[in-house]
């Protein structure tokens, strides 16, 4: 770029050069914008007022009886023991890192080693935050939604969607909150932290995504196989051993594993959008996504609130409301883009002068010679942010579509499975190993051109400032956090009530009260049941896409960094290195392409670790449910089952393999990046995005299409209930479980850590790997044997049993 960059960069970093807050003394920046960065502050700090009044809400609601509180309070313990138990296992492994970030940043000036440290530790902090709220949330609302169930359709739903929109607002104000700061703290210089904050976020979400996916599918698994299909028994029928430990998993696997996972997913789309920005627009393409993102809160706190329905409405109105309420903060949040680009997007001569870097986005260097579209006809204004943030809402509503498509009981595909299920189990897992191939297509399809018509905004344009175009996609698919959360919280709550209800209810003292009454109740939570299916299914496909978006914006910053050196120079960076390093990222390079192999086998080899830790655990929890239904009093339901066994040998399983997927995802690529050199590891990276993508989207859907296949013949098709069809079913779903909810969902965080990794050790990577190193490759040598030595325990690790689990088995054998 120009000598006035190189100038800016080289003050800011020379020695004693940096001041934080500096942007409060920059000319640069207006009294108006200096203003408008506040205000995002406030209005994150709002989103987390509007989370606490609506706890409060959800709390003061009636609890029940006595006996509904009892269940709902040994699920909310089981939920707590086990979060802890996880904190306390990962704590030591984040001081660490948070140490290891230190001491490598490149970087002598204190204040960016403490910030990308700190933001580290806060990003992680902000990430178990926002877990451990919404699971707590969880097992408290789902006793209020239960109780709420014996008066009212309206009442329920309400409290069920508003205890998500806790969560969902949580995430939204703390995700804002921290990057917002964080820009105001560094100013220009805030890579390093951006950096560490979205890595911190990703590897909390990470762990809390296998360990609750292995719990909760684990318990599900083993409850299904024992209950439904061989002691024919309803899901959630209290005489069951595994049925606390199925409920628990629904809060630490659904509520703070999903929660943990959208909320790094919106910290690392603003984590590349600001970078990008900055390398690309100057200071106003770093604050026009904060400000983006601002709009988008008060969009969800507006449309949240307006989900409601009626005493005697049916699943089919209560999911159009939910709908609507998207559609409502979609409007908003549209509506406040182009407004915002109207009046701020301006790039006048002054601006071009102060931030050159923007001048190679506009035609000639010209702002006034940008086609009409992408101007709208105002002098010196660019809207093709705007443009791509409403492609992100658009990518959002058609994966939503696209994922209840293949998943919904309402539609061919899953209906094709129940059809299946007529002629045994074999033909029900043909069937929707087909179905979830396709929908693996459509949702490629879809992302492709979304990242297509982000593409042609740019067009013609340096290749950083088409990344900023697809960081302002992922901007715009997130900007409706809010609801995205309220929607996916809403089914493991609604799911806990039903049990609640199911497990909880005085049949007999609610009919004497009012004839009818109970039948009614349980309908009411059956059809809310239906709905959070429904919703927490088209959440998947938001994840998975935006891990993808994030993915793709990442991955251009980690060509810039290796084209210049180092990450503190990419605002230097010409168009003719940018492009010369990434024609190096070719397959007809063998480095490149045996990167892209074994990135494209990880993916693999982390769902296998995971599959196989729950189908470990399941098979324990089989024998143990077993064992307990040949106690003749348990089975007469005179005796309470010894839940806690079960919850046990699910928290024992879950904690055994939580360190082990972790080394896989961080240690990976620094191995790849030591061992074969930086090209690798772009090819490296290049592999895992594609096949983490492709399987995350198979497994999503073909378990989600499974589960709603056996809904479809519960509702009284095809025999219904207790048919072979019905076992047919079960057994379908059973498989798709630690597809849809362990391993799925956790190859969203996978996807992003190995990024982040990557870009944070980029800078040592590329002065001490043995193939092209500058410094001394014996370090990187020693490193990349450690970390090979790490990751084959880590697979050694995930085929052993625990000392727990090994015990337990030798109590069956005797």
């Amino acid at each position: 770029m120009t000598q006035a960059v190189a100038a800016t960069t080289a003050s800011a970093h020379g020695a004693g050069g940096f001041t934080f807050f500096g942007l409060f003394s920059d000319p640069k920046y207006t009294t108006l914008e200096r203003g408008a960065l506040l205000a995002v502050l406030a209005i994150a700090v709002i989103g987390l007022l509007y989370a606490w009044m609506l706890a409060v809400q959800v709390k003061a609601a009636d609890q029940g009886t006595k006996r509904m509180q009892d269940i709902a309070a040994a699920v909310r313990e089981g939920a707590d023991a086990y979060l802890a138990a996880q904190f306390r296992r990962i704590l030591p492994l984040i001081f660490i890192i948070t140490a290891i970030l230190y001491f490598t940043t490149q970087s002598d000036i204190a204040a960016f080693k403490f910030g990308r440290a700190g933001a580290f530790a806060v990003g992680a902090t902000f990430s178990w935050l926002v877990g451990f709220v919404g699971m707590r949330l969880a097992t408290i609302g789902n006793l209020r939604v239960a109780a709420a169930a014996t008066r009212s359709y309206g009442e329920a739903m309400q409290l069920g969607y508003r205890t998500g929109t806790v969560t969902g607002m949580l995430t939204d104000g703390l995700g804002l909150l921290g990057g917002t700061l964080i820009f105001i703290a560094y100013g220009e210089q805030a890579y390093e932290a951006l950096l560490g904050f979205g890595f911190g976020g990703t590897l909390l979400a990470l762990f809390m995504r296998v360990g609750g996916g292995i719990y909760t599918k684990a318990a599900d698994v083993g409850a299904d196989l024992v209950g439904k299909i061989e002691k024919n028994i309803p899901e959630d029928d209290p005489r069951n051993a595994a049925t606390i430990a199925d409920n628990v998993g629904d809060n630490v696997g659904d509520c703070a594993g999903m929660a943990a996972d959208i909320f790094e997913s919106y910290e690392v789309t603003i984590v590349a959008a600001m970078i990008l920005g900055l390398a690309t627009f100057g200071h106003k393409g770093v604050i026009f996504p904060l400000l983006v993102r601002g709009i988008g809160v008060l969009g969800s706190i507006i449309s949240t609130y307006t989900v409601k329905a009626g005493a005697n409405d049916t699943s089919d109105t209560a999911l159009k409301s939910v709908h609507n309420g998207f559609w409502i903060g979609s409007f908003i949040s549209v509506t406040g883009f182009i407004v915002l680009g109207w009046y701020y997007l301006r790039f006048d001569a002054a601006y071009l002068t102060t931030n050159p870097m923007a001048v190679a986005g506009f035609p000639n260097g010209d702002p006034t010679q940008l086609p009409a579209w992408a101007s709208f006809g105002i002098a010196n204004a660019d809207m093709r942010p705007v443009i791509t943030c409403f492609i992100g809402v658009v990518l959002a509503i058609a994966l939503n579509k696209v994922t209840s498509y293949y998943t919904h009981t309402t539609h061919t595909p899953v209906k094709s499975m129940a059809k299946a299920c007529q002629t045994g189990h074999a033909t029900n897992i043909i069937q929707g190993f087909a179905v979830g191939y396709e929908s693996t297509v459509a949702t490629v399809v879809v992302i492709a051109v979304a990242i297509l018509l982000s593409f042609l905004c740019y067009a013609g344009t340096p290749p950083l400032f088409v990344a900023y175009g697809v960081a302002m996609t992922g901007i715009g698919m997130l900007t409706l956090t809010g609801n995205t959360i309220s929607m996916d919280v809403f089914g493991p709550v609604a799911d806990n009530a039903n049990g609640i209800g199911e497990m909880g209810y005085d049949a007999q003292a609610m009919e004497a009260k009012e004839k009818g009454s109970y039948k009614r109740a349980r309908q009411i939570l059956s059809d809310l049941d239906a709905v959070g299916n429904t919703t927490k299914a088209e959440t998947k496909g938001i994840a998975i896409g935006s891990a993808v978006i994030a993915a793709v914006s990442l991955f251009a910053s980690f060509i810039a960094v290796i084209a210049v050196g180092s990450e503190d120079k990419i605002s230097e960076m010409t168009t003719a290195q940018y492009l010369a390093e990434a024609g190096k990222l070719t397959v007809a390079h063998p480095m490149v392409f045996i990167g892209f192999l074994i990135g494209g086998a990880v993916p693999f080899l982390f769902s296998s670790m995971l599959i196989r830790a729950v189908g470990r655990a399941a098979f324990l929890i089989v024998k143990e449910c077993r064992e307990q239904f040949r106690d003749k009093e348990i089975w007469a339901g005179t005796k309470k089952p010894n839940y806690g066994r079960v919850v046990d040998i699910c928290t024992s399983a879950a904690q055994h393999e939580l360190i082990g997927p972790g080394f896989l995802a961080i240690l990976t690529p620094v191995a790849v990046g030591f061992l074969l050199g930086t090209q690798a590891l772009g090819g490296f990276l290049a592999g895992m995005i594609l096949t983490g993508q492709l399987l995350a989207v198979f497994m999503a859907n073909a378990g989600g299409a499974w589960d709603n296949a056996k809904k479809f013949i519960e509702d009284g098709n095809y025999g219904g209930k207790g048919s072979e069809a019905h076992k047919a079913a079960v057994t379908g779903d059973t498989v798709g479980d630690p597809l849809k909810d362990t391993a799925g969902p956790a190859v969203n965080p996978l996807i992003k850590v190995m990024n982040m990794v990557s870009l944070l050790a980029l800078g040592v990577v590329i002065k001490y790997n043995i193939i092209t190193g500058t410094g001394n490759r014996w370090i990187g040598f020693v490193v990349a044997l450690v970390c090979v030595a790490a990751i084959g325990w880590s697979v050694w690790q995930s085929k052993r049993e625990s000392k727990e689990l090994q015990e337990m088995e030798k109590q069956f054998q005797n």
